[in-house]
């Protein structure tokens, strides 16, 4: 398996680091097709939850644009090509899993990185950390699903402000704007996602998978149909082993014993 990319498997989760700190962790075409099988590696390995985090002093600095330098190609490079074979694969990867994916943003996140970090679920980030919309800098749109994420969290006023300046934003900020969960002490991130990552490993995982899903389809259902989907997820969990267990815990007033199914 690549180096760009380390997997440690903690049992019922696994926390996967970006792993090209010299440059920032930034993306090239090895790094992008290590991390996808890696993800697909917990999917099919049975992981109830994911961290996604970086290698030494930031979180990713988005693409490695020495790989995309145009005046080291005999043209203009495929900018499309690249975002269909890897950035929106990547993010509908991440979408689709039906487990929680907690993402430890531990210093800058620029361009696609920023957006990868936005496709997860939970984001915590060091306060020192900043998100940086970087496109513009280079003549480029926010890509892995930046300009879809950025107005639902963020409004559409904000979202054009940072795209079309590239300025950064602080984590206290981003957490003070909703663009991310929370911001924590810098020494503090690490233990802090991985605890968080655990103790939603150790949850009814098969329900929070279906609280994802619905949460996600919530941004283009009706409300009619929500209101459907939502009956059909309620079935399905009422029928789970998870569900039994919660309320039998409930009622012995006892710690439950989930196993995500």
């Amino acid at each position: 398996m690549s180096d760009t990319i380390l997997t440690t498997n903690h049992g019922a989760w696994v926390e996967i680091t970006l792993n090209r700190p010299d440059r920032l962790n930034s993306f090239n075409d090895e790094m992008h097709r290590a991390l996808y099988a890696a993800l697909e590696s917990a999917r099919d390995g049975g992981a109830r939850a994911v961290l996604l985090t970086g290698a030494g002093r930031g979180f990713c600095a988005g693409q490695d644009l020495g790989d995309r330098d145009p005046s080291k190609m005999d043209g203009p490079p495929d900018l499309g090509h690249t975002v269909r074979t890897f950035y929106a694969p990547l993010v509908r990867l991440i979408r689709s899993l039906d487990f929680p994916v907690v993402c430890a943003v531990n210093g800058v996140a620029a361009g696609a990185g920023a957006n990868l970090s936005l496709a997860c679920d939970m984001v915590l980030a060091a306060e020192s950390a900043k998100f940086i919309q970087s496109f513009a800098k280079v003549g480029l749109i926010p890509d892995t699903g930046g300009s879809w994420h950025l107005p639902r969290l963020l409004g559409e006023a904000r979202a054009k402000g940072l795209a079309f300046t590239g300025e950064p934003l602080t984590a206290p900020q981003a957490a003070d704007w909703g663009l991310i969960w929370k911001a924590v002490p810098d020494e503090a991130l690490m233990d802090e996602a991985r605890a968080l990552t655990g103790k939603l490993a150790e949850g009814p995982t098969l329900g929070l998978g279906m609280t994802k899903q619905t949460i996600q389809a919530a941004a283009t259902d009706t409300l009619d149909a929500h209101l459907d989907l939502e009956a059909d997820a309620m079935k399905t969990c009422g029928e789970s082993a998870d569900y039994a267990e919660g309320v039998s815990a409930f009622i012995e007033k006892r710690a439950p014993n989930f196993q995500g199914k």
